[in-house]
């Protein structure tokens, strides 16, 4: 049975989140609301309804008009197993001793390679995305220099699967969070796909606003592969909980949005490493001095 989408921008997280919240009182109602940020640094918002039948044009239209958003563009999705077909679409990622992989792909695992198992189903990152890759490359040549981690967090963990490179190259002292409490469960579905249940910690916390985060900082290796102004806004509490000599590595940035969170960053006391772009995506290590 096709499903239909009816997809709308407009300026402002605020103006888009009203929006999504009166387009779900629409007849025939839809099926789920989207609100999410279009990652160009424009401050456009897309708001996306997806619906069962057809849904109603005029009710659309008046909608459109009361939030001054564009014209919504309604589409007919047809019936596909889109799981099915994003596993045919990712292949595993393979970089340095990291091996990202789906369950499709497990008899391709290498030996001698730290495996990690990323459904697709599980979004928030399967390790495919310039940002994620970004981070474990980074990753990759903090561990070639020779540097150690004792203690390792991920903020805004998504899958976790960067909390679990860390954890598998040096042990149990890490702890992942995410807002988004499904992604938590998603982490800890992950862990226990991975046979690392309790080699790290999955808590619920915006930034480092939980007690578990407090009380391990300082970190000497922290994560945080986000969004352009979340990472702006924790710089404050990244040189907070960063140990002198500590390592950052920071993503979910455009190309053109990396020199303005790198200045950032320099203003609370870190120094550029390395940087690692990766299409339109950029990836930023940083240590504070």
């Amino acid at each position: 049975m096709p499903t239909y989408t009816a997809l709308t921008t407009l300026m402002g997280e605020g103006p888009a989140q009203t929006l999504g919240e009166a387009l779900e009182t629409l007849e025939p109602a839809p099926t789920g609301v989207g609100v999410f940020e279009v990652e160009d640094g424009s401050g456009l918002w897309e708001v996306g309804g997806y619906f069962l039948a057809p849904p109603d044009d005029i009710a659309l239209a008046l909608l459109a008009a009361a939030h001054d958003a564009k014209a919504f563009v309604v589409s007919e999705v047809p019936d596909q197993d889109w799981v099915a077909h994003v596993r045919r679409e990712l292949a595993p990622v393979e970089t340095g001793r990291f091996f990202v992989y789906g369950s499709h792909d497990a008899d391709k695992v290498p030996e001698g390679k730290i495996s990690l198992l990323i459904e697709a189903a599980m979004a928030f990152g399967t390790g495919h995305h310039g940002t994620t890759l970004g981070c474990l490359m980074l990753l990759e040549d903090h561990i070639a220099e020779g540097r150690v981690s004792q203690n390792c967090a991920d903020i805004g963990c998504g899958t976790a699967v960067l909390a679990m490179a860390a954890a598998a190259v040096w042990g149990n002292n890490v702890i992942a969070s995410d807002i988004d409490p499904v992604a938590v469960e998603v982490a800890e579905a992950n862990l226990a796909a991975n046979d690392m249940t309790g080699q790290v910690t999955c808590v619920e916390a915006a930034g480092f606003d939980a007690p578990a985060l407090q009380d391990a900082a300082p970190y000497d290796l922290i994560f945080a592969n986000i969004l352009k102004p979340p990472l702006l806004a924790l710089a404050p509490d990244m040189a907070r909980c960063t140990a002198k000599g500590g390592t950052i590595i920071l993503s979910g940035l455009l190309v053109e949005q990396g020199d303005d969170v790198q200045a950032a960053y320099e203003q609370h006391g870190f120094e550029l490493v390395q940087r690692r772009d990766i299409s339109e995506w950029t990836a930023l290590r940083l240590t504070k001095f």
